[in-house]
């Protein structure tokens, strides 16, 4: 991959609205996959191939729960990232930096035959980031 490009849409919603937020997204064809990320303390709804994931923090907390907590409280449910595939992710860091934002979260996570690196943004002009840098298609 050489050039980015849009990846997908992150959407951010209280623990007991996610089903029927997801729900929607279902009925209109949307295929979602769960992933419960203990160690952050999220619970993701994400269809890879259709570019719609849906966040709720866990009761249990973690890591991200927090500032998924605090988007909710100050922003309510809605759009809290766009993520954008990126060949480098040090590179696009760079870029957003130049431009005023800063890292918010980072991971790195890798299975055999899995790998992915990610950094979320905050916001500059109101357009909330994450670059995402994966082996995955």
């Amino acid at each position: 991959m050489s050039k980015p490009g849009l990846h997908h849409v992150v959407f951010c919603v209280r623990r007991e609205n996610q089903d029927a937020a997801a729900a929607l997204w279902s009925d209109l064809g949307f295929t979602f996959t769960e992933i419960d990320l203990a160690d952050v303390g999220l619970r993701v709804l994400l269809d890879w191939d259709g570019g719609i994931e849906v966040i709720a923090p866990t009761a249990a907390g973690g890591s991200e729960a927090a500032d998924v907590e605090r988007f909710l409280a100050e922003h309510g449910e809605g759009v809290y990232s766009v993520v954008v595939k990126v060949p480098d992710i040090d590179a696009a860091t760079a870029v957003a930096e130049r431009h005023g934002s800063r890292v918010e979260y980072s991971q790195d996570r890798s299975t055999p035959g899995f790998s992915l690196r990610e950094s979320r943004h905050a916001a500059v002009f109101g357009m909330p980031a994450t670059f995402l840098a994966t082996d995955l298609p």
